[in-house]
């Protein structure tokens, strides 16, 4: 008889749907957060004193910024930090050839030209090597994404930009309470941009929020988000040509109140990823990102698990995830590839993206080792997961065992 339930058997971590909370949560302070908004007739943050303001405030507070920006989702995010910073039409941008598209897209909306650099794929950083071999006289700024909450290596990065006179701006949509050495990520660069949609930790739907320690870019950014208007400030004085990034006042709303649970989240997640961690690692071949002592806090999106099929006797990793997945354990590959292989870079279709004489790296012609390793190996959790606190986590690693153990059911 069948022991694995892809096979027929019974699910081994069935009770995690009982554990695991669903996604979002909500409960009756967050509708009354709502209602509040809607009554108030103020859905939008064009007074003093606004709900954006407020969540602006709390949001920087806790990520030990001095000032927050919020704005209508995680991609504008990154467009409103690389205009604040100067990025415009032809410059070069760096990024990690491992991310979500709007990383590199959110460069090519300004104008430039998004430059890929290859990863670390124990730990799924953007490297400080590649970052170094691919600058240029136009390279004008470096986005480092931490990847499923994973901290960039700031004491690697940090020196280079400045070396090379270059902007850090982080991409930190996937790791809202992430530290490195005991400071929250965000603000560590010259700015950093959250997204607040709904499958982050930290959410309204739709969202995002842009995070500097700078006086001047956080000046110049509130009046780029603001169809250059200074909030607050009455009557239609633009004072430089822009668009309007703003975050409505119900998603305010909902995000200050959502706010309440950030902090324990975070540690809880923390904790069970540090407990999977070490009973994975006992395994073998489902490997966790690479620990370092300099992350202090992981605020997770993902939980990453570096598959190596040799050690489950040859099993490819789609069969493994299809395993996972019917023992109960929600699994995902992550992006799936790495960004440059996406058909958005392949040559027809950056037709009318970039002038035809510009020279665009040959996208389609990439192959970087350490991207192309990671996520031949990348499989992920979602970040609710870990909100099933030890117990949950036990339940993935007797899944795995499982698999592992009867392995045989599936190669035959």
């Amino acid at each position: 008889m069948a022991k694995l339930a892809l096979k027929g058997g019974l699910r081994e971590a069935e009770r995690l749907r009982e554990l695991v909370p669903q996604w979002p949560i909500y409960d009756e302070e967050d509708e009354r957060a709502v209602v509040e908004v809607v009554r108030s007739r103020r859905w939008c943050r064009l007074y003093l004193g606004s709900r954006a303001e407020m969540f602006e405030k709390m949001f920087a507070e806790y990520h030990q910024a001095k000032y927050g920006i919020a704005v209508a989702n995680g991609t504008v995010a990154l467009e409103l930090a690389l205009k604040t910073v100067g990025v415009g039409i032809g410059d070069e941008v760096i990024v990690p050839a491992v991310t979500f598209i709007a990383t590199a897209s959110a460069v090519s909306e300004v104008g430039a030209i998004p430059v890929f650099a290859d990863i670390d794929p124990e730990t799924a950083a953007i490297s400080a090597k590649s970052i170094e071999e691919n600058i240029t006289e136009k390279t004008k700024a470096v986005i480092g994404v931490h990847y499923a909450g994973y901290p960039i290596n700031f004491d690697e990065v940090l020196p280079l930009v400045e070396k090379h006179g270059l902007f850090l701006i982080e991409d930190c949509a996937h790791a809202h309470g992430s530290e490195w050495r005991g400071r929250k990520v965000g603000a560590i660069g010259h700015m950093g941009g959250f997204s607040l949609q709904e499958s982050k930790t930290l959410t309204a739907g739709e969202g995002g929020i842009v995070l500097t320690n700078d006086d001047g870019l956080a000046e110049k950014a509130r009046l780029i988000h603001n169809i250059g208007r200074v909030l607050g400030k009455p009557g239609y004085m633009h004072y430089i040509l822009s668009s309007n990034y703003r975050l409505s006042e119900l998603q305010a709303g909902l995000l200050i109140s959502q706010m309440r649970r950030l902090k324990e989240q975070v540690e809880l997640k923390h904790e069970t990823g540090e407990y999977l961690a070490s009973k994975l690692k006992k395994i073998g071949g489902v490997e966790p990102l690479k620990r370092d002592d300099r992350v202090t806090k992981r605020g997770y999106y993902f939980f990453v698990i570096r598959y190596n099929s040799e050690e489950f006797y040859g099993l490819p990793k789609d069969r493994f995830v299809a395993a996972l997945n019917a023992e109960g354990v929600p699994a995902g590959v992550g992006y799936g590839m790495p960004l440059y292989r996406q058909p958005a870079f392949k040559k027809e279709n950056l037709k009318g993206i970039f002038p035809e004489d510009w020279k665009i790296p040959n996208y389609e012609n990439l192959n970087l080792p350490g991207a192309e390793e990671y996520c031949m190996r990348e499989v992920t959790l979602p970040h609710q997961i870990l909100l099933g606190g030890r117990e949950a986590a036990d339940l993935v690693v007797a899944a795995i065992e499982k698999i592992k153990k009867n392995v045989d059911e599936l190669l035959g």
